[in-house]
């Protein structure tokens, strides 16, 4: 008897209300829960003031609040922005490695100039409220809106007083930034040296940019020891007690959950369901409602479409599906930094929109790359047979095509309801018994139910048919093989509409990305002529230090003024570090 070949995660249900919080029912199951530590986070980023037009770039950082170590709970991380309102105007979600990630968001005209919150957190973070979550001020200038209100002062001078805020503290005495001078000239090469000066104890990971600094007074943004103080307090365990509701950690993947009711509103238990991620690089699990009709799943793989198809596997009921959400922490009594506007500003603001608009102009021969993700196998390593039917003679419908051109796979006759697709065995290669189990079948990924409904898809639009013969029991049924259908668009999903079942948008990480480097290596090359109005010459979300010295290069723009230099971040032990360097460009190097 051969091995049984698994490709999907069958898992267990709890009683999750539809939020997704889960209720603690049980002193044994509290005192589980307190072992897994909390978590606390700090968010880097190229603030404090963003302009419409341009991004905002971020360096996420998840600590296990027991230790000060790089955290292994969360799976997932997000950012947000809030406005003074307590409205989420963004938030973000990102996939964490050893902790850690990065990411951006583009601020387009329709976010009105205002002071905000950049809020960092994860799942389980929010179960100790919103004292445990990572708060920094920003200022965000939309010089297109005619509406300015919100960063206008009362008075004549209403300026919030600054003084004693604008130096940051540092600390250089276990790594440090080196050049060998202070003064550039405009779109020359800079070498830069990060020493390491304590071996070991330096080692840890780090953000590195070089930004031009801000024309208007404004509180710094929060750096590594600021951060380290504001939230040595942060509570290490959980805060809850029996019969209180609960974040479930994303330990294990996103977590992705739902609900199932029947048609006078009652929640459906013991119900099958099948979650399908679609796309060439697919996804399938499967799940099982609880007493209170509540269904999850994780998504630990880098799925590549946003979309779910949530389905009721099998004995179909009249029932309604429908997907989960997670609620928002309440950021209403946040209290935000009161940054103003003065006329003195105008000349600064007008100056940097028009090289925001410039920069943007030009933005495609300055483009970012997006990080493709690790590939997924839909097969987990098994190799399938795949018929290419350009190669056979086309027939009008998918069961036509079944019975011309496959010789393992065909329909087969259900007296007690729809025909189903079966996949022939394997009794040369495997000794096992036979059976009339039936095959899972996919279309673009998109798992089938019923495959009576899909005997006269037609074929033209099919550009290949893949065949697995091994068996499986999966959500306690029994199936022979496994039949993945690809249409020539790739885009059966899109208007699959499943009977028992949704299908629904979902929100998916943010794509990594590779960030533009500018470089003037030669003389003449054609990006000589065009404009260069960066403010951020060097980003580096994270880098991993562990050795003594490690060099960096990157050009400076056409703007002119002073620049900082920032080394920002933490020591393999938890050390925040967090060293300032500043440097000039001129029109010529002097």
């Amino acid at each position: 008897m051969k091995k049984q070949w698994i490709v999907f995660l069958i898992l267990a249900a709890l009683t999750i209300p539809v939020q997704a919080q889960y209720v603690i029912s049980s002193i044994e199951e509290l005192q589980s829960l307190k072992k897994l530590p909390q978590e606390k986070v700090y968010v880097h980023h190229t603030g404090p003031i963003v302009f419409t037009g341009e991004y905002l770039q971020y360096a996420f950082y998840c600590f296990n609040a027991q230790s000060n170590r790089a955290s292994n709970v969360s799976f997932v991380g997000y950012v947000a922005l809030v406005n003074q309102k307590g409205e989420y105007v963004v938030e973000q979600k990102i996939r964490l490695r050893k902790g850690k990630s990065h990411g951006d968001f583009f601020v387009n005209t329709d976010v009105p100039s205002g002071n905000y919150k950049l809020l960092g957190y994860t799942q389980w973070m929010k179960n100790n409220g919103m004292e445990q979550v990572f708060k920094d001020d920003l200022v965000i200038i939309n010089p297109y809106q005619v509406d300015q209100s919100q960063l206008l002062s009362d008075g004549a001078d209403g300026q919030m007083k600054l003084d004693g805020e604008m130096n940051q503290p540092a600390d250089s005495s276990v790594v440090q930034i080196k050049m060998e001078q202070e003064v550039f000239g405009t779109r020359e090469k800079v070498t830069m040296v990060l020493k390491n000066y304590k071996a070991q104890l330096g080692y840890g990971n780090y953000t590195i940019r070089v930004q031009k600094k801000n024309e208007m007074v404004v509180k710094p943004q929060a750096n590594a020891i600021s951060y380290a103080k504001d939230y040595f307090s942060a509570k290490g365990e959980l805060e809850k007690t029996v019969g209180d509701s609960l974040f479930l950690p994303e330990q294990r993947g996103e977590l992705l959950f739902g609900k199932v009711i029947d048609d006078k509103g009652n929640p459906v238990s013991d119900v099958k369901m099948v979650v399908s991620i679609p796309g060439e690089e697919f996804l399938l699990k499967f799940a099982a409602t609880d007493s209170n009709g509540n269904f999850y799943t994780y998504l630990r793989k880098d799925y590549k479409q946003g979309r779910a198809i949530m389905q009721v596997g099998e004995d179909a009921q009249d029932v309604e599906v429908s997907l989960g959400t997670v609620p928002n922490l309440d950021a209403s009594g946040l209290t935000f930094n009161q940054f103003q506007l003065k006329p003195r500003y105008s000349d600064a603001i007008e100056q940097r929109s028009v090289h925001n608009q410039l920069e943007n102009q030009f933005f495609s021969v300055k483009p970012d790359s997006i990080l493709l993700g690790t590939p997924i196998d839909p097969f987990d390593g098994g190799i399938p047979e795949t018929i290419n039917l350009d190669d056979f003679t086309r027939f009008p419908t998918f069961q036509e095509t079944l019975v011309e051109v496959l010789n393992y796979a065909g329909y087969r006759n259900n007296p007690n309801g729809s025909d189903y697709i079966r996949i022939a065995q394997d009794f040369e290669t495997y000794n096992e018994l036979a059976n009339d189990f039936p095959a899972i079948v996919l279309f673009d990924g998109v798992y089938i139910p019923d495959h009576e409904k899909i005997k006269d898809f037609d074929a033209k639009q099919i550009k290949s048919i893949s065949l697995v013969r091994d068996q499986f029991r999966l959500a306690g049924r029994d199936y022979q093989g496994m039949m993945v259908v690809k249409t020539i668009e790739g885009d059966f999903f899109e208007n699959y509409a499943p009977e028992h079942g949704i299908n629904i948008p979902i929100k998916k990480t943010i794509a990594k990305k590779n960030y533009f480097k500018q470089r003037y290596a030669l003389e003449g090359e054609n990006n000589q002529r065009i404009p260069d109005y960066r403010r951020i010459l060097f980003w580096e979300p994270h880098i991993e230090v562990e050795e003594t010295d490690l060099q960096f290069e990157f050009y400076t723009s056409d703007l002119t003024g002073e620049f900082e230099v920032v080394l920002d971040g933490f020591t393999t032990y938890g050390k925040p570090i967090a060293v300032y360097k500043t440097i000039i460009v001129k029109e010529e190097s002097q």
